[in-house]
């Protein structure tokens, strides 16, 4: 019981918040992180495009496999679209979560 008091009084005793200013070249980084996004967002288009090309042939050359993979791979790339452009709000969600536990 005791070292869970202590505990509670270490933890309550410490408040640390982001500091956006106190590291230099953090801008450089946001633009670097902002282009990997446009980067992920364009190899998510063209995954998607070949996707649908291949279920495509595979639907019109009667190969299931192609198609199925095809239609899989449509799937990977939509998600993979929503999460680079929910990026900000599921960081930003769980970090306030996180913020406000006690």
């Amino acid at each position: 019981m005791t070292q869970l008091t202590s505990v509670r009084l270490v933890a309550s005793g410490v408040n640390v918040t982001p500091n956006s200013t106190a590291i230099p070249g953090l801008n450089t980084l946001s633009t670097l992180v902002g282009s990997l996004m446009a980067f992920g967002l364009v190899l998510a288009l063209a995954g998607f495009i070949g996707c649908a090309i291949a279920m495509a042939v595979g639907h019109h050359s009667a190969n299931p496999q192609w198609s199925t993979r095809g239609k899989m791979g449509l799937l990977v790339c939509l998600v993979a679209a929503l999460l680079i452009g929910g990026a900000d709000l599921l960081i930003n969600t769980f970090y306030n979560l996180g913020s406000n536990l006690s």
